[in-house]
């Protein structure tokens, strides 16, 4: 009888992927969407990788809600736990995010902890991983915990720091026989199931439909999310894993190389990928007006790295050449008619 895998947030990029490859490799899964209206879109995603056929069940779960967590994960093998909101315009809205990423990974593992599944594993992210803002050059592991007091940060990136911290003290004190693990990725990219919830990978399509007038001065480590889907299984089964923090990244790119890779290997399909580089003041302006830059204009410059050698040396992981995550990625983007 396979074992079964309860996913949450299905409809999402690393979600979707996870799903695909837990199918590829003989498991049941489950996931969950806020509204079953969204089944239909989830099952035509996956159908674009592999045939799910009845060994796929959708639930309706919500993060801000009890509701629905105990009948998706009762019976669970195992959970792996991907959603997180995503977005926050006002202090109001930076507020309820945070407090749904962290309120809401409580309720499912709560719920996995109820439940008596055997492992669940959280996906956090290297921003839970990383040095003050004001630092110019770093490379983090695992032992590193972003402080949430540093000036600069983003509600996204507090919601991450937020959600693990409770997390991990939530399992150590109630976990009971349920194992624990998180998966820290860095920038996700790689080829899309849908045009819809492009997160990060919306880099790639702005630089490919010129809506970017310059390349700005910044850079991060770039995760295949095919790679990513397999470290969150490895993470998943490895007996090695429980207890553990894994940070999931490849090579540190700046967002010039993605232009080059771009232009040298796609021709004319990159013609309106901008070749020059925008001075960093003209970014600090528009971050005045437009606040939803500050993030980008913290990282001008900087060269915050990451290390996965963790996941190597005890899961046998590895990350693709970033080369041939960022071509894969615009391919399915002209594919899915996205640029």
């Amino acid at each position: 009888m396979a074992e079964t895998v309860l996913v949450t947030g299905g409809t999402g990029f690393v979600g979707g992927w996870c799903i695909v490859e837990l199918l590829k490799r003989g498991y049941d899964v489950r996931t969950t969407v806020r509204s079953l209206t969204r089944e239909p879109p989830v099952r035509a995603m996956i159908a674009t990788e592999t045939n799910a056929g009845s060994r796929l069940s959708v639930f309706a779960a919500n993060l801000t809600s009890d509701a629905g967590w105990d009948e998706a994960v009762q019976g669970a093998d195992y959970v792996l736990h991907v959603a997180s909101p995503l977005g926050a315009r006002t202090n109001d809205a930076a507020d309820a995010l945070i407090a749904a990423a962290r309120d809401g990974t409580l309720r499912v593992l709560a719920a996995a902890v109820r439940a008596k599944v055997r492992r669940a594993v959280l996906t956090s992210s290297t921003a839970a991983s990383s040095p003050r803002p004001s630092v110019k050059e770093s490379i983090s592991d695992e032992t590193v915990w972003t402080d949430p007091t540093a000036r600069g940060l983003t509600p996204y990136r507090l919601s991450k720091i937020y959600a693990e911290r409770a997390a991990w003290n939530f399992m150590k004190a109630n976990g009971g026989s349920t194992e624990f693990t998180s998966v820290l990725p860095t920038g996700i990219f790689g080829p899309v199931l849908t045009a819809e919830g492009l997160g990060s990978v919306q880099l790639v399509q702005r630089l490919l439909n010129g809506s970017v007038p310059g390349i700005p001065n910044v850079g991060f480590n770039v995760v295949d999310v095919r790679d990513l889907a397999d470290l969150h299984i490895r993470a998943m089964t490895a007996k090695e894993a429980a207890g553990e923090r894994f940070i999931g990244g490849g090579e540190f790119l700046w967002m010039a190389d993605i232009a080059r890779i771009l232009r040298e290997h796609l021709g004319a399909r990159a013609a309106k990928v901008p070749k020059r580089m925008l001075p960093n003041f003209v970014l600090r302006l528009a971050a005045l007006a437009n606040p939803a830059m500050k993030e980008i204009t913290a990282m001008l410059g900087h060269k915050h790295d990451t290390t996965s050698a963790k996941a190597e040396r005890i899961l046998g992981w590895r990350s693709r050449p970033s080369t041939a995550t960022i071509l894969d990625c615009a391919e399915s983007l002209f594919a899915k008619s996205a640029v």
